[in-house]
């Protein structure tokens, strides 16, 4: 558990002693003395707000390291805060996955499904905080950081993509009309390919970080997270206008208004009213970030959905019967679903723990720095190959917990830089807060009963800053040289097309034989070519591994002066900033 020094040895029984009274001190201490329980923290730090006629603060909090001993009650208020961030990404995917724009689950199977996620995220995340040495081995499982985990947003394009194959070829069920009935068999296959799939990332954990790196550089995990981001933003912007479902184009009477005509106070998509919920979500989220305090701002999400929440429960919006029938705990595994394979899912999903593997080493790295420990070295390396094999050790074993894929989350460092505090202590209250919340399944019934507007206007913008999110990723460690921009314009042409019109490909394979292997084999090419981002992943890195660097290129980066990380990124970017205008004028001043 967290052994940086080496594989563990054999204590004497005179220091196994010694270590149980120092911990019994340690617990004297902190739970019964003032100084372990509330310390000499500025609590008023995190809840001071950022008015413009109020005056800042001359001196920041105090940091707290990984192991720095910290007040009890700061520990769980900061651990409060990391649940509190993670939330909103936690929530969303199986709400997704498990509703109109999935499987159309009922009530009861979607507040599971919550309830499920935060249980299971909350116990995944300890794995990656604790950090367990592999016994005679070099390696290691976990991070031994604040690296917390949640649903994967990663995996549902693809198990979109694959849920619409799946009711057209009739492996989920749809009534005399079309529309989709509820798919227990259809998700089972999704957790159960996921299972099998979980085995690559296990295996990438124990390739060197460089080499991982080298094979899959941020010239195609930026472009590839930038398009999920914009692939989910539509779901987002239909729930935003009243719902993703049949309401949205409706093909009956029953759906002219949304969710349904027997909902409280149903409107057509895309009313006035929806449009407006939704709004005041986004408007609340910008005034926490200016005038909020700093736990304001890392969990400025959850608050505007809270005000959404509020006002479309004021205006009669809300419909509490799923909260009212909704029993009061619950736990992982009161519902079960079938394992199966689902052959032509094998293929995304196994592109999908690449790019969370890849998606890892960055978070992980970003931890590492605002956490203030190693970046780089042996020990930075094996923290890098321990949070990979425990991201794929957690996508193995949440399938097995009935839930999709894990990933480690990025939002909390932000809570980690706002708060000064990357003590684990913390990280563990996180945990604990995420499990309570998911064992009492009245509060997962609440959030599955947020109306579609209120969640809408809320995804929307979480999911438009997973797209800036791989912006960023570029503009910090893709310098815009021609062979880059040419890598780049290859990798987005079908990924953006694929994207925007993503029925492109419906019709290129005919085959209706009795052979199901074959079909079974094009509907998987089907999935991976209608899934934009998958696409653009092979393009950019196939193109990276074999376009040779240009001679001028090579010869402007080794010109460069050594310069510190950002100010290196920022020269490289300006002086090519200015070699594009230089060659627009250049066009333009032609005769």
């Amino acid at each position: 558990m967290d052994e940086d020094q080496g594989p563990s040895q054999i204590i004497p029984p005179t220091e196994k002693r010694r270590s149980l009274g120092r911990f019994l001190a340690g617990a004297r201490h902190l739970f019964f003395t003032k100084d372990g329980l509330i310390g000499t923290y500025d609590y008023a730090f995190l809840f001071r707000p950022n008015l413009p006629f109020m005056k800042k603060p001359e001196q920041g909090s105090p940091f707290f390291g990984l192991n720095d001993r910290m007040p009890l009650l700061l520990a769980l208020l900061l651990g409060f805060q990391h649940a509190l961030a993670m939330l909103a990404g936690v929530i969303t995917p199986p709400i997704i996955l498990g509703g109109a724009g999935g499987v159309n689950f009922p009530p009861e199977l979607q507040q599971y499904l919550v309830s499920t996620a935060l249980i299971v995220s909350g116990t995944l995340s300890m794995i990656q905080i604790t950090r367990f040495h592999i016994y005679k081995t070099p390696y290691y499982l976990g991070t031994g950081l604040i690296s917390v985990v949640g649903i994967s947003f990663t995996i549902i394009p693809v198990a979109q993509g694959a849920f619409d194959q799946m009711y057209k070829n009739g492996f989920c069920p749809t009534d005399d009309n079309g529309l989709r009935l509820s798919c227990p068999k259809g998700y089972g296959a999704l957790l159960g390919t996921a299972a099998c799939c979980a085995l690559l990332e296990i295996l990438i954990a124990f390739i060197p970080p460089k080499i991982l790196l080298k094979v899959v550089p941020p010239i195609v995990t930026g472009p590839t997270i930038m398009l999920i981001g914009i692939h989910l933003v539509e779901s987002g912007f239909k729930n935003w206008g009243g719902g993703s479902g049949p309401c949205f184009q409706p093909t009956s009477d029953f759906f002219a208004s949304c969710p349904n005509i027997n909902a409280p106070h149903a409107l057509p998509w895309g009313s006035a009213e929806y449009l407006g919920l939704g709004f005041s979500v986004f408007v609340t989220i910008i005034l926490c970030e200016r005038f909020g305090s700093p736990i304001m701002k890392s969990c400025s999400v959850v608050i505007g959905l809270l005000v959404g929440c509020i006002i479309a429960a004021a205006t009669g919006y809300f419909d509490r019967s799923g909260i009212d029938s909704a029993p009061v705990a619950s736990f992982i595994w009161v519902h079960t679903f079938k394992l199966t394979v689902y052959g032509p899912l094998v293929l995304p999903i196994l592109s999908v723990f690449i790019i969370v593997a890849c998606e890892a080493i960055g978070d992980i790295t970003a931890s590492c720095d605002v956490s203030r420990v190693e970046v780089s070295g042996p020990i930075y390396e094996t923290r890098v190959q321990g949070g990979v094999l425990a991201d794929g050790l957690n996508g193995l074993l949440a399938a097995l917990m009935t839930i999709t894929p894990m990933s480690t989350f990025a939002q909390n460092n932000g809570v980690i830089a706002l708060t000064r505090c990357a003590n684990r202590t913390a990280g563990y209250c996180c945990c604990f807060f995420l499990i309570v919340m998911g064992i009492f399944a009245k509060f997962a019934a609440a959030l599955v009963a947020i109306p579609s507007s209120v969640l809408g206007g809320m995804t929307t913008f979480l999911f438009c800053s997973v797209a800036v999110s791989g912006m960023a990723v570029i503009a910090r460690s893709v310098p815009f040289t021609r062979r880059n921009r040419f890598i780049l314009t290859a990798g987005l042409t079908i990924g953006f097309g694929a994207t925007l019109v993503p029925t492109y490909f419906d019709t290129v394979f005919t085959y209706h034989g009795p052979n199901t292997s074959l079909r079974g084999f094009m509907d998987a090419i089907e999935i991976v070519m209608e899934s934009g981002f998958v696409v653009t992943a092979f393009i950019c890195m196939i193109l990276n591994l074999t376009l040779p660097e240009e001679p001028e290129d090579a010869m402007m980066m080794n010109s460069l002066p050594a310069q510190s990380d950002d100010d290196s990124m920022l020269h490289v970017r300006f002086k090519f900033k200015m070699s594009q205008h230089a060659s627009v004028h250049w066009f333009l001043d032609r005769p």
